[in-house]
């Protein structure tokens, strides 16, 4: 059988691992395994699948980003690059395994429909993925941000001053809070929960009033500038499958600004971007990364197709790719008020 892997999106540590484990548990069982370089755009452009060998697995378990190359493809503008993958893969593959967040499971959950032999696998460091405990990258990146507030906080202390540190995340607000949540930030400000600038400011000035001379402040890249009393500015980049790419509109800035502006702190923006994508993926990352590689590849053997192992509990299970492919996991409340407990 000849199977196809991809990763589309975003990178993320923890894809080698995901990668390693469908590559080496196909190989071992006489399969052919096909590497589609650069995500969709390596079925939909020019054919870009290659053989891997068992020596391309070796030595990328602790590898950050990915041995086959990602990009972030639009296959609806223009019209008609899912039709094309759907020809690539009926001419150059028997099954394709598809790595990526909820963009890429609705691409793969359409390909099911139109009758391609499909599985997912869930990759986003933004955790907001339905109906998955776990996504690849979003230890490895909770666990940047929790290391970079330690940092900060030695700095935020010795100068007295305000540190707002901006985190990727999207609409949705899990990295910005278990980040914050982990590295003792004393307020986390997410899309989920909303709060004026005011309010922000109110936290500030009653924190120095009890004594606390500095304050860390995180901010998801994802919140509501009007909210705040900003603008959202039109005509914001997109990238992939609509998606907007958030970190363009500067909120970390922005509500820095407006706490300079308020006046009687000294404040500084720390931006983490990119970084939290960049690196070793973490233990945890490895581990259940190989795991849901490990039942993609499975589920492919048994010719269970349109399905994606998720993380459920302690254990990874098959669901359909209709319950992940529509939707988006939120931070629930509990896990807000569990942030906002800690001044």
């Amino acid at each position: 059988m000849r199977i196809g892997v991809l990763t589309a999106g975003g990178d993320a540590p923890g894809l080698n691992a995901a990668i390693r484990a469908i590559g080496q548990m196909a190989t071992r069982d006489g399969h052919e395994v096909i590497g589609i370089a650069n995500g969709w755009a390596g079925l939909a452009d020019e054919y870009a699948g290659r053989r891997l060998e068992t020596s391309d697995f070796i030595g990328i378990l602790s590898q950050g980003g990915t041995l086959l190359g990602t990009a972030r493809y639009n296959l609806d503008q223009p019209e008609g690059g899912r039709h094309r993958v759907l020809t690539a893969m009926d001419a150059h593959l028997d099954a394709l395994v598809a790595i990526g967040g909820d963009g890429t499971q609705r691409i793969s959950n359409w390909l099911a429909e139109h009758g391609a032999n499909v599985v997912g696998v869930p990759k986003t460091l933004d955790n907001d993925l339905l109906g998955t405990d776990y996504c690849i990258g979003f230890d490895t990146a909770v666990s940047i941000v929790c290391e970079s507030l330690d940092r900060l906080y030695t700095t935020a202390a010795s100068h007295h001053r305000v540190m707002v540190v901006e985190t990727m995340g999207r609409a949705t607000g899990w990295v910005a809070a278990m980040g914050g949540l982990a590295g003792g930030a004393d307020l986390i400000v997410i899309p989920e929960f909303p709060l004026t600038m005011d309010q922000i400011i109110d936290h500030l000035v009653t924190r120095r009033s009890k004594g606390y001379g500095f304050s860390i402040v995180v901010v998801a890249e994802g919140i509501n500038l009007e909210t705040l009393g900003g603008t959202e500015l039109n005509g914001v980049p997109t990238e992939g499958i609509g998606g907007v790419r958030l970190a363009t509109r500067g909120v970390g800035q922005f509500v820095a600004a407006q706490i300079d502006e308020h006046g009687g702190f000294e404040v500084r923006t720390t931006v983490l971007g990119h970084l939290q994508r960049g690196g070793s993926p973490s233990a945890y990352d490895r581990i259940w990364a190989t795991r849901v590689g490990a039942a993609a590849y499975d589920a492919v053997a048994a010719g269970t197709f349109g399905v994606i192992p998720v993380v459920r509990g302690n254990e990874v299970v098959l669901a359909a790719l209709t319950e992940v492919a529509n939707g988006q996991r939120q931070v629930p409340r509990e896990i807000y008020e569990l942030c906002s407990a800690f001044f």
